[in-house]
């Protein structure tokens, strides 16, 4: 009798430890389905961020390099130029202001996609300035007959005079759009 309590106990025994191996095995499918859903979930996630990091970087460095980085060189040679203009300058006037004026406008009109929607009521100040000055410099110094009694070309006086706010705000932006990109920055852990 004593031999069947064991073989009975062995047999429950091993019926209990193949019962929870099966369970094991299938809890264990189940963690390692769960796992790898939720691993792909956070690398489709991973991915997206990437991509909308990586989109608004290129974005940012196009903006730097193509936009603003040339305008707020061609404002600072202006205002240098202009700061040195104590009388007619004929080169100073057509070399640089009008030269000048004509790129800034240029690239603000060529590559307004890159102006940020904050900067465009800057932008479009800016190019009402330089039409107004470039239509007053065709006044004055076009034509056959160039007026040379007139020292200087300005379109403030005929009520467009240089939105130096909006000058500002873009030397702002590409400031701050330059250390945002290239300063190093530490990352948050």
């Amino acid at each position: 009798m004593s031999g069947d309590w064991g073989r009975i106990i062995l047999q429950a025994l091993i019926t209990s430890l193949l019962s929870s191996a099966v369970i094991a095995g299938l809890v264990n499918v189940l963690f390692k389905r769960r796992t790898e859903q939720i691993a792909a979930e956070v690398k489709r996630q991973f991915e997206q961020e990437l991509l909308r990091y990586r989109s608004t970087r290129t974005w940012s460095e196009q903006v730097l390099s193509e936009l603003l980085g040339p305008i707020v060189m061609q404002l600072d040679r202006t205002g240098r130029a202009f700061a040195r203009w104590q009388q007619r300058n004929a080169y100073i006037e057509t070399k640089i202001m009008k030269v000048a004026n004509e790129t800034t406008m240029d690239l603000l009109l060529r590559k307004g996609h890159l102006i940020p929607p904050d900067l465009l009521d800057e932008a479009g100040r800016l190019v009402e300035h330089y039409d107004r000055w470039l239509e007053e410099y065709d006044r004055v110094r076009g034509g056959a007959e160039p007026q040379l009694d007139e020292p200087f070309v300005f379109a403030g006086p005929k009520g467009y005079p240089f939105p130096i706010d909006a000058e500002k705000k873009f030397k702002q932006r590409f400031e701050a759009l330059w250390r945002e990109l290239y300063e190093p920055h530490e990352i948050a852990v």
